[in-house]
């Protein structure tokens, strides 16, 4: 099934991020969309007032009899959460309806529109939506799919302004190896690290996956790859190589100045002079990198390169200061695998070198945990002082032997400690960090409003 053959989309859980997201893109370019959902939200509410009709009962009645009595011109999109014994769901299969789940939709679009896709086991948030700003600001009209909450936009999608020349931006997301639904004119890599591992099995597996995403290429398109990363573009198509010091596109001149990232980019075609980071990060120069290297290839000047990155206020909980003064900082990051780990606190000594750092880290998976247990003490080792919580489950359940304990037994660091939730507050109360981060992908976020009222509390005490 193509794009152009559909006039009605129905969505069965219309009102997830990422599902809500897709809706509206098929809202605002003419498609009767309407869906399911088990309760209202904001989402569903802002959905509803730009044109989708949307119910909260398993009611096949319910579903708009247009989209009922023209089957091939309707396309169902449904998202996993859905519970097998769904009437609605159930009634639709029965019936001969197409049934897509989200990812495969993307990969609808993808086949239509000129495609920019990230992907990576580190970066690919923080990069697509580099790419999404710098295409916005130099005036491209771009749609975009991404899997954070942008601090210029407030959103993790983005309309095109018209039907015309429209360039997609997608994350593309290994995670169940969805992204090998894209068919990108432009790929990124930007790492390639064993992660995933109760689902891929192996970083052999993982390295595979990445390949395929690669071949995925349409004819003439380009892939850009981080330089450590070995893969290979298919006949017909190009690749180019960046990193920091090396490849076809790095950056020349790079330092820090008032804690801001400054550098030059080498280009396979000049320079671009002048670059200034508003988004700290040793890392985050090198998303930036293979964000200008796509833009540059689809028209974008240096100027609206420059003035984009400088302008570029990154992702909720990328590098995301809560407090920015003379006398105390805290930062929170989305980290949650070592080498994201390492590069975070890396760069935060960096910018900080003379202030104590205290780290406040909560594991991700059981599974992760296990698998990475020496690398994360590595690379905790970097603070100065560690407050380590307990492991967030996420989709799991517990593991033998698999606790925080694991990996706080291989710090060598002597300033660590393992914390309860419930004792957070006052031990960091007791420590008075200066520059404080807390790094995780649970449910740490939670914690993110009472610490900073604490921090502020301590400091006006000062």
């Amino acid at each position: 099934m193509e794009i152009s053959q559909l006039k009605y989309i129905y969505f069965l859980g219309i009102g997830g991020i990422g599902m809500s997201a897709i809706a509206r893109w098929f809202v605002a370019n003419g498609y009767a969309v309407a869906g399911y959902d088990k309760t209202p939200t904001p989402l569903t509410e802002a959905l509803t007032a730009e044109g989708a009709i949307i119910h909260f009962e398993d009611d096949i009645n319910l579903i708009p009899s247009a989209f009922l009595e023209n089957i091939s011109e309707t396309l169902v999109v449904y998202t996993p959460a859905i519970p097998k014994d769904h009437l609605e769901f159930n009634w639709l299969k029965d019936n001969g309806f197409t049934l897509n789940k989200r990812s495969q939709v993307l990969g609808l679009l993808t086949q239509k529109l000129f495609t920019i896709a990230v992907a990576g086991t580190h970066g690919k948030t923080t990069t697509s939506s580099m790419v999404t700003h710098i295409l916005k600001q130099s005036g491209k009209n771009v749609t975009a799919f991404l899997g954070g909450i942008t601090q210029n936009y407030g959103t993790n999608f983005l309309i095109n302004d018209h039907p015309n020349d429209i360039i997609c931006v997608v994350e593309a997301d290994e995670f169940d190896r969805s992204f090998l639904t894209l068919s990108p004119d432009i790929s990124i890599v930007t790492s390639t690290d064993a992660d995933h591992l109760d689902i891929y099995g192996s970083h052999e597996h993982v390295l595979e996956s990445f390949q395929l995403f690669v071949d995925r290429l349409k004819p003439n398109g380009t892939v850009y790859v981080q330089a450590n990363q070995n893969l290979k573009n298919g006949e017909g198509t190009q690749q180019f190589s960046y990193s920091l010091q090396s490849g076809d596109y790095f950056a020349e001149n790079l330092r820090i100045e008032e804690a801001i990232f400054k550098f030059d980019l080498r280009h396979p075609n000049g320079i671009i002079k002048g670059i200034e980071m508003a988004l700290p990060g040793y890392h985050n120069v090198e998303n930036a990198i293979a964000a200008s290297a796509a833009c540059l290839q689809v028209g974008v000047n240096e100027q609206d390169i420059v003035k984009s990155l400088a302008s570029f206020g990154g992702v909720k909980r990328r590098f995301e200061y809560h407090i920015r003064t003379k006398n105390l900082v805290y930062i929170d990051d989305y980290a949650h695998h070592p080498t994201e780990i390492e590069a975070f606190l890396s760069s935060v000594k960096a910018l900080y070198p003379h202030k104590k750092l205290t780290a406040i880290f909560q594991p991700h998976l059981f599974s992760r945990t296990n698998d990475f247990q020496e690398d994360f003490a590595k690379s905790l080792e970097l603070a100065d002082d560690l407050i380590l919580m307990n492991i967030y489950p996420a989709r799991e359940l517990p593991m033998e032997g698999v606790t925080s304990a694991i990996i706080f037994d291989k710090i060598h660091n002597q300033n660590k400690t393992i914390c309860a939730k419930e004792n957070l507050l006052n031990l960091i109360r007791s420590k008075k960090p200066e520059l404080l981060v807390t790094i995780g992908a649970g449910d740490i976020d939670t914690f993110i409003t009472p610490i900073k009222s604490l921090l502020n509390e301590l400091n006006s005490i000062q």
